[in-house]
């Protein structure tokens, strides 16, 4: 069973899980029309594929060590670092250690985008649109 979303005006706490950061599990916080928050969980040496979102997003590292791949360059975030991506930004995390991160997405209409977010991986050539 999923978990609820906390709702506007709940406090959420978003600390680091220390010694039970290990079995934790990835979770989206909290989503409203315009806004989620996920709290992603991203093991050591485990990268996420590379990605976008339709508009700009904020990557807050809590605990670990975390790589943001770009295709110009690469942020690495500390704990208590962030930073925000443009629209469209194609990127990648990876972790350098078991880590957690909070990602805030604006959302349109409850979505991420119509081609971006977590369905839009890297996709193969043959499998790219034509126009």
């Amino acid at each position: 069973m999923a978990l609820p979303h906390a709702q506007v005006l709940d406090v959420i706490g978003i600390g680091p899980l220390g010694s039970k950061l290990h079995d934790a599990v990835s979770t989206s916080l909290l989503k409203t029309e315009r806004l989620q928050l996920l709290h992603l969980v991203l093991p050591a040496r485990q990268d996420q594929p590379e990605h976008h979102v339709d508009d700009e997003c904020t990557i807050h590292c809590i605990e670990g060590d975390v790589e943001v791949r770009m295709p110009g360059g690469v942020r690495r975030l500390a704990p208590g670092q962030l930073v925000v991506l443009p629209a469209r930004q194609r990127h990648s995390l990876s972790a350098r250690a078991d880590s957690a991160v909070l990602v805030t997405l604006l959302l349109h209409d409850g979505d991420a985008g119509d081609d971006g977010g977590a369905g839009n991986r890297m996709r193969q050539p043959d499998e790219q649109e034509k126009t």
